[in-house]
């Protein structure tokens, strides 16, 4: 059995480097920048003294794209890493379209968090440390989006699907389920002393247990403490 640099060789594809915002890190983080500024600064003095938009074909047509996308992922496989961080660039279109509705209970540390940090995370992997890992994350955080992205495209078909969405909080569910598999299998790695590098497991585990810690305060908050109340 070979170590890991035979191993990162064989899965490293230098082509990446030419593809598009793959060049340097200029592209990514100023996107990203721009995002944040758009959604803290831009975008809410724009919305100041306008009524909220409605968005609604244009919601439609959106979350349908990015539950196809994510399939379109997931039956694809892990070859095509690009396609996963493109779309982790299309999804900052969320809390845009949040800020322009002035949804503003919805722009939470949470959700600007996940947008953003994933962006940056899923560029630096892919250019500098493609592993294993990463593809597993890669599947079945696109395994999620498609449940995920389907909900959000019956909600912005209005009030009359209400009824068809029940399932809300199995979406927040999923999620935990999601973060919980991707620990135990990157714990695993450490603990079967796998060849894949020590050190992204290790930040996976710690990346997505706070992950988990988020969407579990989430849940707690809106599905049990609400009840309780």
């Amino acid at each position: 059995m070979g170590g890991y640099d035979d191993y990162y060789r064989e899965r490293t594809y230098p082509e990446v480097h030419n593809w598009l915002f793959m060049q340097g890190p200029l592209p990514v983080i100023s996107i990203v920048a721009a995002y944040l500024v758009f959604v803290f600064k831009v975008g809410p003095d724009f919305m100041a003294k306008r009524k909220p938009y409605s968005l609604q074909a244009i919601l439609v047509i959106y979350n349908l794209f990015l539950a196809l996308y994510s399939l379109f992922i997931v039956t694809k496989g892990a070859n095509i890493t690009w396609w996963y961080f493109m779309g982790k660039i299309f999804e900052l279109a969320d809390t845009v379209f949040f800020v322009l509705r002035k949804k503003h209970q919805q722009v939470t540390f949470l959700h600007v968090y996940h947008h953003s940090i994933m962006v940056l995370v899923v560029w630096y992997i892919y250019k500098y440390v493609p592993c294993e890992q990463a593809s597993v994350c890669l599947l079945i955080n696109s395994f999620v989006h498609i449940f995920m992205y389907t909900y959000y495209m019956l909600a912005a078909l209005g009030p009359r699907f209400q009824k068809y969405l029940w399932w809300k909080k199995y979406v927040t569910l999923l999620q935990l389920v999601q973060f919980s598999v991707i620990i135990t299998y990157c714990a695993c790695l450490l603990l079967f002393d796998c060849i894949h590098p020590k050190i992204v497991s290790v930040f996976f585990i710690v990346f997505e247990s706070l992950f988990w810690y988020l969407f579990a305060k989430f849940y707690y908050n809106s599905y049990i403490k609400k009840v309780k109340v």
